[in-house]
């Protein structure tokens, strides 16, 4: 007899029934869509694990801590076999076919009427992939398939330009620290909805490459802005294509809120009506530190980090930073933009107590194809960067976290 494919249906058992079998890591990985389906579920078994157990103590499930017993099925309307006891899953297997349950079994796909796909899920989209036969499924395969899918719907790529869902408005997008893979899924899939592109110099730029030709990118450094500041310009473009009906992403490296004037962005547009969605991104002070070997933080090393601007000097009238208070401090010390401020940076941390010997790291361009990182300490730093050419986007690290992980590669 020709073996049929399975016909595929999606189960509303909001208040329904569902009976579970067993307590173990099957049950612990599939209650939860079945709590989130709103199913009035009962597990039995006489154990469980920890998470089930959990499940039990919230309310999300009856847990009845017995083995299975003839009846356990009636009025399910689903129910999912997975005990340890082979017999008892043939014996529940037999019932629910009595009483036309439909039948999840984790140990034998042949003996059931129902098969669990690979599910996933982006915006509001169920993503289910089932292999045609039950022999010779590869479980691997169908997964890969599920992650591939969602992974375009996600960033955007799978979906036709013109079946794209696009919202007038502002999105606010923290790029990352400037690798392309390490944008938020929020992010890229905002970036392949987007009409218009205002982005950093700092950006992730590879993902620029990738916009459909349609899409209009700006560059905000280069936005003419005559009697405005350069801000005040930006503002303005942001607000004056979003008037146009248009989808805009303003793309900003690192995380919009951490030295990248995001929020003076969010406050424009609200003055203006405009509706603006954030969506953070991972900050270039633990990123970079990270992609060079160094740890912001440490056991026995470090207890805390601060991440201070190092645009403005020490000495200068408009420094919000107490640089002596910084000094005392024993964790780690983050400097974002100060490659051409370390001079004078180094100079006051040690007047005011900080170890000339302590260590220091520079990540230039972290976490792309020219990362580089150059160490030295405080009482050197200033000539280091002279010498070894450093050059802005630079993260410097400072503090005894320097030297936690493997030597630097030379």
């Amino acid at each position: 007899m020709a073996e049929h494919p399975a016909y595929p249906v999606g189960l509303r058992l909001s208040g329904r029934r569902v009976v579970v079998l067993g307590g173990g890591t099957v049950a612990q990985r599939r209650l939860p869509a079945l709590i989130a389906a709103g199913a009035d579920i009962t597990v039995v078994s006489p154990q469980a694990t920890p998470s089930v157990e959990a499940m039990a103590e919230a309310g999300e499930i009856i847990w009845e801590r017995r083995a299975y017993a003839e009846g356990d099925l009636a009025a399910a309307w689903y129910a999912l076999i997975a005990t340890s006891d082979p017999d008892a899953n043939n014996r529940a297997s037999a019932e629910a076919e009595r009483h036309r349950v439909w039948c999840v079994r984790s140990d034998d796909a042949d003996q059931a009427t129902a098969w669990t796909p690979a599910t996933g899920h982006s915006e509001g989209v169920t993503v289910a992939v089932l292999t045609t036969h039950a022999r010779g499924r590869d479980p691997r395969h169908t997964a890969a398939i599920r992650d591939a899918v969602v992974e375009g719907l996600r960033d955007g790529t799978l979906v036709a330009p013109h079946h794209r869902t696009r919202t007038a408005g502002v999105a606010l997008v923290g790029g990352g620290p400037g690798d392309p893979d390490l944008i938020t899924v929020r992010g890229r899939r905002l970036l392949a909805e987007a009409d218009v592109v205002i982005a950093d110099r700092l950006g992730p730029r590879d993902l620029l490459a990738e916009l459909p030709p349609h899409v209009e990118v700006i560059d905000a450094a280069k936005i003419p802005y005559g009697r405005y500041m350069a801000q005040e310009a930006i503002n303005n473009a942001l607000i004056e294509h979003a008037k146009q009906g248009k989808a805009v992403v303003r793309l900003k490296g690192g995380d919009p809120f951490v030295f990248g004037r995001g929020m003076e962005e969010v406050q424009a547009l609200a003055e203006a009506g405009i509706p603006c969605t954030v969506v953070p991104g991972i900050s270039s002070s633990i990123s970079v530190p990270g992609a060079a070997g160094i740890p912001v933080t440490h056991r026995g090393v470090a207890h805390e980090f601060t991440v201070v601007s190092g645009h403005v000097a020490p000495d200068d009238e408009r420094s919000l930073v107490d640089w002596p208070s910084l000094a005392k401090l024993t964790g780690t010390l983050v400097i974002l933009m100060g490659v051409d401020k370390i001079g004078k940076i180094a100079e006051t941390l040690v007047a005011h107590g900080k170890p000339p010997t302590t260590p220091v790291a520079l990540v230039q361009e972290g976490t792309t194809a020219a990362q580089r990182r150059v160490d030295a300490t405080l009482a050197t730093v200033a000539e280091t960067v002279r010498s070894e050419g450093v050059k802005p986007p630079a993260v410097i690290v400072v503090g005894e976290v320097v030297g936690v992980g493997p030597e630097p590669a030379a």
